[in-house]
């Protein structure tokens, strides 16, 4: 196929050389109707662009043909047979994906490491869990993905279960054996779903982790806002293979899908799809030359260390790792990842992605250079420098792997809808949880509703946020109250 076609981006260009004259929305009528004070901040052409899909950047019917074009290329692209835009971020094509594979009440082996969108869908379609335990690195305090004996094991317990889904690259940047786990479902008929969130930039790289297509996942999805070069929002899954049909997914992402997706968000899709067949071999060579050399130079300041392949692939722990996530680990200085992040975006103006009780991180892209990355070295040579004056490392509980594992007492769903109660957060273990309690980002929910709180895991999200860790999606994010489910912990 020709990937220097773009048909979104020249649609929009189309679209203006007509000068078309639309009495449809969005009601700013290409930025005539929008404040001076709005356009003078995002610009005119973010206005010029933001126009209905239909009866604005295609006709009436869709004759054109334009994102199914854009979609077709994509889907060459990467080396999929069927690939889907979403301007509702991954966080709406994973739950399309989870209700292609399961219906209300079927069973679903889920990575317990599973984004909180995950956790959303098994609410929302009534779809019963099975849990697959991560593998958990006491020493490093963090979950890798399951291994495919893990799966095995799960399907052996629930034969009855639907097919799988497993987040890998994890918010960490580890892998798992992604064609091991292709085999397990496959031998038993049912399709594996990847969470692929952070790996849009697998498939253009061989020594970056194999994407799951090339390892013969039924479905993936991907954030190409998160390591491409797509606005926020944008997200794409793809398909292949004959455990899901076509046209099953699609209808499951009408069901939940916008009917008034962003021409803006599909634009960049395109583009960055042209640009990475053309030029994404060169781009990631130096990204990754890049993130090698960076590696090294922190490596080397005292106190802070790069978590590497020893670290992270060793025996027991993840199969594979993205080297463009650095998360480095401040143990060495006595900090927390929470006070530090905060201390480089006051004194630096530097944001840094996840930050944990221990680490923080900094995830390289193709668009980082010179300049960026030694701004980033400036600003930890500066932390080390500065560290006596940060507060100590508070004490943040961190359960043993034992007690991370809750006991599911009910439906994500039952929980969730059922009747609650707020209670004091101490008063609340032994109960079974009624809301996702998430610490943000990674956003891996540490409770599901459903679960049965105990009181390792209530001390952890009460200390870290102490100590500055984020749990928005909580009832009460200060954690002094959790909301419970009224019933019995043995009512199912």
């Amino acid at each position: 196929m020709d990937h220097s076609h773009v048909p979104v981006l020249d649609a929009l260009k189309a679209y203006h050389a007509r000068n078309l004259l639309p009495f449809t929305p969005p009601g700013h009528k290409q930025g005539r109707g929008a404040d001076p004070r709005v356009r003078a901040v995002l610009g005119d052409p973010v206005f010029d662009a933001d126009m209905l899909a239909v009866s604005g950047l295609d006709d009436r019917t869709s004759s054109q043909r334009i994102l199914g074009q854009a979609q077709e290329l994509m889907a060459d692209a990467v080396g999929a047979e069927h690939t889907f835009f979403s301007t509702c971020g991954s966080s709406l094509s994973v739950k399309a994906a989870m209700l292609a594979a399961a219906g209300p009440h079927e069973k679903l082996l889920v990575s317990r490491d599973a984004h909180k969108s995950v956790v959303s869908g098994l609410i929302l379609a009534g779809i019963r869990p099975v849990w697959v335990e991560p593998r958990w690195d006491p020493d490093l305090h963090l979950a890798h993905p399951p291994t495919p004996e893990a799966l095995k094991s799960a399907f052996a317990e629930h034969p009855d279960a639907q097919g799988a889904l497993i987040t890998s690259p994890t918010p960490y940047g580890t892998c798992a054996d992604m064609q091991a786990m292709a085999t397990v479902c496959h031998e038993r008929g049912v399709p594996l779903i990847v969470d692929e969130a952070w790996g849009a930039h697998l498939p253009f790289h061989p020594d970056l982790p194999t994407w799951a297509m090339d390892a013969g996942a039924d479905v993936c999805v991907t954030s190409v806002h998160k390591m491409g070069s797509g606005l926020e929002q944008g997200s794409v899954f793809h398909l292949q293979g004959d455990l899901i049909s076509a046209r099953t997914l699609a209808s499951r992402a009408d069901l939940l899908d916008t009917t008034s997706p962003s021409v803006l968000i599909y634009a960049a899709l395109d583009g960055w799809r042209r640009q990475m067949v053309e030029h994404g071999r060169g781009l990631l060579d130096d990204a990754l030359s890049r993130a090698h050399r960076v590696r090294a130079e922190i490596e080397n300041m005292e106190g802070l260390h790069v978590h590497d392949r020893a670290d992270f692939c060793a025996p027991g722990r993840a199969f594979d790792m993205d080297p463009l996530q650095v998360f480095i680990d401040l143990s060495g200085l006595k900090l927390s990842g929470y006070d530090a992040a905060d201390w480089l975006r006051r004194n630096h103006r530097i944001n840094l992605h996840t930050s944990d009780h221990r680490r923080i991180n900094a995830q390289l892209t193709h668009a980082d250079d010179d300049t960026t990355t030694a701004r980033l070295l400036d600003g930890l040579r500066d932390l080390v420098a500065h560290a006596d004056e940060l507060p100590p490392v508070p004490d943040i509980r961190v359960p043993d792997p034992g007690e991370l594992r809750l006991r599911q007492a009910t439906l994500p769903r039952d929980a969730f809808f059922g009747d609650v109660e707020q209670v004091p957060a101490v008063q609340a273990v032994g109960r079974i949880c009624a809301e996702m309690l998430t610490p943000y980002p990674p956003g891996i929910p540490a409770v599901l509703p459903g679960e049965v709180l105990d009181r390792a895991v209530v001390e952890y999200l009460r200390t870290g946020v102490d100590a500055g860790m984020l749990v928005p999606d909580a009832a009460d994010p200060t954690i002094a109250t959790i909301r419970v489910s009224t019933r019995d912990v043995g009512a199912d």
